[in-house]
């Protein structure tokens, strides 16, 4: 009997369920999990119970993100404080030229000839002025517009429409856009030797214009280039597939679609041309003249283009070299008129953009 309960003790722990001991290395395995893993303490943070530290990999974001705000808005305020730098040079340039010109811009101003003496610039003096200066530029821009819109706007249609791509057509546009940046005294001497004496011109209001023309022919072909880059080309796809030539893709349907931003490089290069004084004085522009680069020929006035002129730029200049105090007063008068042809030339660019833009 001993013998059976002690096998029967035997059979009953070795036939103890399984499960036993799979619940007890279940529950060990548990506690062991339960000791390493984190918990929250009263403020809702998360620690760990072996004593070690748990780290969050989101505690810095707010950091990060509050830090970038503060350079973002440092950036903002760089710009702006770069952006006011400008305007305000230019706020306190231009009220310092309309003081100084206060009372001098006047109708005799713009319709009289220059003169030595400052007395006749007075209101009910004798007359003076700045209109032989004032019609000289306004002659000069107006060729130079020609010519800059026949050769510019040609070449510009040109390389983009029907040169080939090789490597002499890149290197015609690189040099074209460095030519953009060369200082405009290099033109007065390029066309003091090439339309003054090679040509033969001399100092006139043709030879002038040419070599306007050649300062700011590189900007015109580098802003009609990118306007018609501009033009999709599904537009002229769909041109040829009705038949049309390469002419009259480039003449009805590039040339239009391109128009504004052809019109607003000319004309914005050609604001900068009319304030130019090195070029001219290089090919010989009179600082002072008396009478209008005009001519008539069975009573028409005709633009005189082989004969001497004067521009305002010039004019300005010899009025603020002279001795006298009050001739201060006449070169901002003149500095007015300038700026005023500027802005109307800069707002008929606006104008043409706008316009041809809506359609």
């Amino acid at each position: 009997m001993t013998g059976t309960r002690d096998g029967d003790a035997d059979v009953d722990a070795d036939s103890s369920p399984p499960g036993a001991d799979v619940d007890a290395d279940s529950l060990s395995y548990g506690a062991d999990v339960d000791d390493d893993s984190p918990s929250r303490d009263a403020e809702g943070t998360t620690a760990r119970t072996d004593g070690g530290e748990h780290v969050d990999p989101f505690a810095s974001v707010g950091d990060d993100i509050d830090r970038k705000r503060r350079i973002g808005r440092v950036f903002v305020g760089v710009c702006a404080a770069s952006t006011l730098v400008g305007i305000v040079a230019l706020v306190v340039l231009l009220a310092d030229v309309l003081v100084e010109a206060w009372g001098w811009v006047t109708l005799d101003f713009l319709t009289y000839p220059p003169s030595r003496f400052i007395e006749n610039y007075y209101p009910g003096g004798r007359g003076a002025g700045i209109f032989p200066a004032l019609v000289g530029s306004i002659l000069l821009i107006a060729l130079t517009a020609v010519f800059t819109l026949v050769l510019g706007v040609g070449a510009a249609i040109y390389l983009e429409e029907y040169a080939a791509e090789c490597r002499f057509t890149r290197f015609i546009e690189a040099n074209i856009s460095n030519l953009a940046g060369v200082p405009s005294i290099v033109y007065g001497l390029l066309g003091l030797a090439v339309f003054v004496r090679f040509a033969g011109l001399g100092e006139s209001l043709l030879a002038g214009s040419l070599t306007l023309t050649l300062l700011i022919l590189p900007i015109v072909i580098v802003s009609a280039q990118e306007a018609l880059r501009a033009v999709p080309d599904s537009q002229r796809e769909a041109a040829y597939g009705v038949g049309a030539t390469d002419w009259e893709v480039v003449r009805d349907v590039v040339l239009p679609a391109a128009l504004p931003g052809i019109m607003t490089g000319t004309i914005l290069s050609l604001s900068r041309a009319i304030g130019e004084t090195a070029p001219l004085i290089m090919v010989g522009a009179a600082t002072s003249m008396f009478r209008a680069p005009i001519e008539q020929y069975a009573g028409i006035p005709v633009p005189d283009l082989f004969g001497p002129f004067a521009a305002m730029p010039m004019q300005i200049f010899d009025w603020a070299r002279l001795p006298e105090a009050e001739f201060q007063h006449v070169a901002a008068a003149g500095i007015v008129v300038l700026l005023a042809i500027l802005l109307l030339m800069n707002a008929t660019a606006i104008l043409i953009r706008n316009k041809y833009e809506t359609r």
